[in-house]
């Protein structure tokens, strides 16, 4: 009885109604028979059930006999399978050539929430690069979508990856950094495309917060995106030619540098606090 579930539902998707589908599927399974016999299968009234397939004949789904009684039969499910995908196949380009283009921008910032939407729609982005995709990631994400990335530069576009933690992406060049498990605590992991110089994603997933990303085309954005990226890289081209000379002067990561800020701007908040 689930299986029949189901697969009423899947047919109401290509538009049949329930009672259209139910009817597909007592004929499919018994051959040739009378709407009566249906109606009383099915547990419905004759009315309706003979309203319903004479939908489905209309459709070219169902034959009908001229006899006396009349019969129905269903067509093959091949033959079904075939006139729906046609049908789809016809509305789609009709779609595609009427439906208006958006010429404009999308320098607003749409949000996009919960990890299943974000996956799926950073892998529909990086699926339209033509030229080139800035990444900002962590080895979790850049597995994640490694596959999208690596059709990105099949297609011809340049990749660039900036990974927080080892990441197995051969073919795509990365500027590997040091993993901090403290970077990822409570907010998660931060991750963030400039795609085509065009497009922004920027947002967190893991940690005590739900997924979230945020998607623009706003020049501001994509700019500072851009700048934070080559920020990245020319750090990482510094530390592989003096490395050992930076982190001595400077800390791990440039700790000392930061903290000549943070600490000063920690004491005079607390300071004001006081007050």
């Amino acid at each position: 009885m689930a299986a029949a579930t189901e697969l009423f539902q899947h047919l109401r998707r290509f538009g049949f109604t329930e009672l259209e589908a139910k009817c597909l599927h007592v004929l499919s399974e018994l051959g040739s028979i009378t709407g009566y016999e249906i109606a009383k299968r099915m547990g419905i009234s004759r009315s309706n059930v003979y309203a319903a397939l004479q939908k489905l004949v209309e459709k070219g789904f169902v034959l009908e006999s001229k006899g006396e009684p009349t019969l129905y039969q269903t067509i093959s499910i091949d033959e079904i399978a075939d006139t729906i995908e046609a049908h789809f196949k016809a509305s789609i380009r009709y779609v595609k050539e009427h439906m208006p283009k958006q010429d404009a921008k999308r320098t607003e910032y749409f949000t996009v929430d919960g990890d299943a939407k974000v996956l799926e729609r950073i892998r529909a982005e990086l699926g339209k690069v033509k030229t080139e995709a800035l990444c900002d990631l962590w080895s979790e994400e850049a597995k994640l979508w490694s596959k999208a990335l690596n059709q990105a530069v099949e297609q011809g576009a340049r990749i660039l990856v900036s990974a927080v933690g080892a990441s197995d992406l051969p073919g795509i060049q990365v500027f590997p950094h040091v993993r901090d498990e403290a970077w990822q605590e409570g907010s998660g992991r931060k991750f963030s495309f400039v795609l085509d110089r065009n497009l922004a994603i920027i947002g967190t997933r893991g940690g005590s917060e739900p997924t979230k990303a945020v998607i623009t085309e706003h020049p501001a954005m994509v700019e500072l995106l851009i700048h934070s990226f080559f920020q990245d890289v020319v750090l990482h081209e510094l530390q592989q030619d003096s490395g050992a000379k930076l982190e001595d002067r400077y800390g791990r990561n440039f700790k000392k540098i930061i903290q000549k800020y943070t600490t000063a701007t920690n004491t005079e908040l607390k300071r004001r606090k006081k007050r």
